[in-house]
Formats: structure tokens, C-alpha cells, sequence
């Protein structure tokens, strides 16, 4: 068993003290930011060690490479991008804090994620569609690592998706600008270039998101073990059990506690560190 400790910055002391207590026989550098402490074995003390001088740990089998996997799925909020879309939507219509609100208690996995959707896009009516241009141009920007994660994944021949609770104007801008290969989300209502508030058609949310991803991994010939899902929040939960490996990006708890693996510190590039 591999240990792969990650940190934004990592002291020399920390990490002979982390491979002490996995009794890892030697230590390799990765990266920078990186290390594969090699037979390794868990320890009850690590996780809080980590925690406390911020390093990101993942127990690794030896010999899992990144070319065993054809298909990685991410969501797109808080994940891929880093902002909530709907929440910068809102600021334009003047209800931030009320969808916020909503946003944070779906993300804690409080509120059913389609009735939120349908509340939150309630308050959305009739914000002009431009707004939306508007929050693309100046608000989306993709989290660190993003672009990294992605250009190698393609590189070793991995199909990229990104499933999104949100809306399809930003997931299909999203793919077209970082070169994925899919792109699945929500359709709002638009009528006289203005929102009406309304949602069309069936909502994606926690069971619509393994729904897709378990379609494209069928139609790819894959198998779950195959697939790599990431994701930030209870809205994710089925998306990542439907993956052979499910990763918790700077995620609540309550997508931690199912993740096979979480990144807390480290950008969306320490994916890549996991696998040999």
C-alpha cells in the first residue's frame, strides 16, 4: 500500500513523521507538493496529523495507474469552476443571501436537491438573459489544478465530463473552453430574453448525475472500476458510488465520509498524484 501525502507546503520533519507512523519503508517525491510514502500501513493518528499541519493523505494499492481508467466525471460548482453559479446568478437579480442560503443547506444534504433547484430558480425570475454572459465573463474561472488534471487525463486517452446540478450555460461554455468531452445540466426557461423562473424538463440532481454517468460509462464499454468521480457535496453522493474510485474536492462532510479519497488542501491536479 502506497501513502500519497500532498500539502501546499510540506516540512521535511512532517513527513518523517507521518511515514514513521505508517512505518513506510522509504519515501518517494512526486512532485514539489507531493510524496508516495511506499508500504505503508494505516495508522489511527494519521488523519488527525495531516489535519492539523494541512497535508492531504490517500491510501493508495501499489500498482493502481491512471491508464486503468477511461472515464473521469466531475461536477461543476465549487469543483471544476470555483464558484456557485446559481449563487452569482442571483446576485444580479438582488437575492443572494436567500439562494445562498438554500445553496449551502442543499450542499449539507438538509434540502432535497430538486425542491431546492426549484426554489432557488424561482427567485431567479426575470433576470435579464445577458446577466448570464455576464456572470460567465466575469465570475467563472476554473479552481486550481483544473487544467492540469484535465490536460492529462486526455493525454493517457481519459474521457473528461462534467455533470452538473446547475445550468447548461455555463457546463456547455465549461466544456467548450477547457475541452471536455461531455457536458450534462440543467435547462432554464427563457422567454423574451428574459428568466421565467421555471426549470425544463427533468431535473438532474443526486440520481440524475449517476443516471448520466452510468450511461456514458456504458456507452464507453467501461466498467465502474473504471470511472473517477469527483465532486464537492451531498448532491454528489450517488455520482461517486457509481465510480470505482470517488473523491471528495474541498467537499462537506458529508461527501467525505463516502469519498474513497479526499483533496482538502491541494488543488484539482493532486488527482493526478494519487496514481502512479
Amino acid at each position: 500500500m502506497n501513502l500519497i501525502i500532498q500539502g501546499l507546503e510540506i516540512e521535511n520533519s512532517d513527513l518523517r513523521a507521518v511515514a514513521k507512523l505508517a512505518q513506510a519503508s522509504h519515501i518517494e517525491r512526486i512532485t514539489g507538493q507531493a510524496f508516495r510514502l511506499a508500504n505503508a500501513d494505516p495508522h489511527p493518528d494519521i488523519p488527525e496529523y495531516c489535519s492539523e499541519v494541512k497535508l492531504d493523505f490517500a491510501f493508495v494499492p501499489s500498482g493502481t495507474k491512471l491508464t486503468n481508467f477511461g472515464l473521469i466525471a466531475m461536477d461543476m460548482d465549487s469543483t471544476l469552476i470555483a464558484i456557485e453559479s446559481i449563487d452569482e446568478m442571483a446576485g444580479m437579480n438582488n437575492v443572494q443571501p436567500q439562494v445562498a442560503e438554500i445553496t449551502q443547506s442543499t450542499m449539507r444534504g438538509e434540502i432535497d436537491f430538486a425542491e431546492s433547484l426549484i426554489r432557488r430558480t424561482a427567485l431567479l425570475e426575470g433576470l435579464p438573459q445577458e446577466a448570464l454572459q455576464k456572470v460567465y465573463d466575469e465570475k467563472v474561472k476554473s479552481n486550481p489544478g483544473a487544467n492540469k488534471l484535465l490536460q492529462r487525463m486526455q493525454a493517457v486517452g481519459i474521457k473528461t465530463m462534467v455533470i452538473s446540478g446547475g445550468f447548461t450555460f455555463f457546463t456547455d461554455r465549461v466544456k467548450t473552453e477547457l475541452g471536455l468531452d461531455y457536458a450534462f445540466a440543467n435547462t432554464l426557461e427563457i422567454k423574451d430574453k428574459k428568466l421565467t423562473g421555471q426549470v425544463l424538463g427533468n431535473i438532474i440532481g443526486a440520481e440524475g448525475k449517476a443516471e448520466v454517468l452510468k450511461r456514458i460509462r456504458d456507452e464507453l464499454g467501461l466498467n465502474k472500476e473504471q470511472v473517477i468521480a469527483v465532486g464537492d457535496g451531498a448532491n454528489d453522493i450517488k455520482m461517486l458510488e457509481s465510480a470505482g474510485i470517488g473523491i471528495a474536492y474541498h467537499a462537506k462532510p458529508v461527501l467525505r465520509e463516502k469519498a474513497t479519497y479526499s483533496i482538502n488542501f491541494v488543488g484539482l491536479d493532486g488527482i493526478i498524484n494519487l496514481f502512479e
